[in-house]
């Protein structure tokens, strides 16, 4: 027997139903114009052009140099990774309370998609003054640790790939200067560490290391985030060390898993 068809909601509202479909019809069917949107969903181009803005605010669109929109971030995670991230979040977790316990300070993990990067974890510290949770927070990938920490796994193709003049034409202060960031990324693969000084946000400092998976390849920065006012470069070494043994741990839970 066929399955009914669905019911509407008693209650419709337009501009959601309009936003989901064109949010879907980029994850599915690919690049769109403005014009071809407002087409589709049979308005005018300028409820699709807000419509639009609105899915690229929120991370789910992006547009090109070319003003096409495409899937964004967080449609292109659910496409291909909805699975992976799940599984790499149920692995966290528990050690992501442990560093909170040991450490006090707000702990996170977070993943790349092209150039943000995505908390998708995260454990407050319990002190009166902390960094709050960043989980579902998205941040230029190359002013987060956990950011440097994945794209110091890229080659120089790869990068230059990634923020190809072109894709920033509309946006060219967002484009960091790879001639600063190949040799800090160097550094991180180096020493297999990361540090942000209020690099992404005034009065923050976080300290972070890749997550690897079995190929060996980072999937992931663990890290953890503190006011700057109770970070000492001394506590450095201590910090590497214990970031490093919950990556190691959490990279063996994730083995087992599998």
């Amino acid at each position: 027997m066929d399955k009914p068809l669905k019911t509407p909601p008693p209650y419709p509202i337009a501009s959601v139903d309009h936003a989901l479909r064109a949010a879907t019809m980029l994850q599915l069917e690919g690049a769109a114009t403005v014009s071809q949107i407002a087409e589709r969903l049979g308005v005018a181009r300028s409820t699709a052009h807000r419509i639009l803005a609105m899915l690229v605010y929120r991370d789910f669109a992006v547009r090109d140099e070319s003003r096409v929109y495409r899937a964004g971030p967080v449609l292109e995670l659910a496409a291909h990774s909805q699975s992976q991230v799940s599984r790499l979040r149920a692995a966290a977790l528990p050690h992501l309370h442990r560093l909170v316990s040991l450490l006090d300070e707000t702990a996170n993990l977070t993943i790349r998609t092209g150039d943000t990067a995505r908390f998708i974890a995260s454990v407050e510290s319990g002190q009166a003054l902390r960094v709050g949770s960043r989980e579902g927070m998205v941040f230029a990938a190359h002013r987060t640790t956990a950011g440097l920490l994945l794209l110091a796994a890229l080659d120089d193709d790869e990068l230059a790939e990634l923020y190809a003049e072109g894709r920033y034409r509309d946006r060219p202060a967002d484009r960091p200067d790879l001639a600063r960031l190949r040799p800090e990324l160097r550094r991180v693969a180096r020493t297999g560490f990361a540090v942000n000084q209020e690099r992404s946000e005034r009065g923050l400092v976080a300290v972070g290391v890749p997550v690897h998976g079995a190929d060996g390849t980072p999937q992931a920065g663990l890290s953890v985030s503190l006011p700057s006012v109770r970070y000492d470069a001394h506590d450095l070494p201590s910090l590497v060390a214990t970031l490093g043994a919950a990556a190691r741990a959490m990279e063996a839970d994730l083995r087992a898993a599998e």
